[in-house]
């Protein structure tokens, strides 16, 4: 890591206003594509058994019962069962867009990024870098390359509170879920020709 200064960077791409409701919107599409979605129940009529009704449905003195797989019954149905279903929600590539340029926008006017010639390393060595990331006083903080380097991800992967992606991987949860953003030259450059 190479020693930081001032950058000029397109107001276009990160002079934008925080748009609340949109980067809302914009994160929580992006969790719920991120589920499974598998999650299944048996309703009543999918539990085994409860073809014969239990008891006559007069004369005995308790309530009248049909099966013994009611959903009011221990061992019964679910009444709203779940069933398999795709969460995801449809977000344009414009709205996406304009989601990254508000959150980056955000955040260079909160000085939450740092932007560095370049972030290498000789091999995979932790120690290495969480002494460059202290000398820096940076704890929780997201590593943004231009491409993807091996030696810096097998190095901050076992650090907590260390996040690492390539330019083209950033998204806003991630971008969100950390205090300050410790950027590549090249990948701010890849990022404002994305945003603009």
């Amino acid at each position: 890591m190479q020693g930081s200064g001032n950058v000029d960077v397109a107001d276009s791409a990160f002079g934008a206003e925080f748009n609340e409701p949109l980067v809302h919107q914009v994160v929580t599409a992006f969790l719920a594509g991120g589920r499974a979605g598998t999650k299944a129940q048996k309703n009543r009529a999918a539990v085994r058994g409860g073809g014969a009704k239990p008891w006559r449905q007069k004369g005995t003195g308790r309530a009248r019962a049909g099966t013994i797989r009611s959903p009011i019954w221990v061992g019964g149905g679910r009444t709203f069962a779940a069933k398999p279903r795709d969460h995801s929600q449809k977000v344009n590539k414009k709205m996406y867009r304009a989601a990254l340029r508000s959150i980056f926008s955000e955040l260079v006017r909160q000085d939450r990024v740092i932007v560095t010639e370049s972030i290498t390393m000789d091999g995979p060595k932790t120690k290495e870098l969480a002494a460059k990331l202290k000398a820096l006083e940076l704890t929780n903080v997201l590593i943004v390359n231009e491409a993807f380097d091996e030696n810096v991800f097998l190095s901050a992967r076992n650090l907590a509170d260390v996040g690492i992606c390539d330019a083209a991987a950033v998204d806003p949860v991630v971008l969100m879920r950390f205090e300050k953003v410790l950027i590549t030259l090249p990948a701010l450059k890849l990022i404002e020709g994305r945003l603009t």
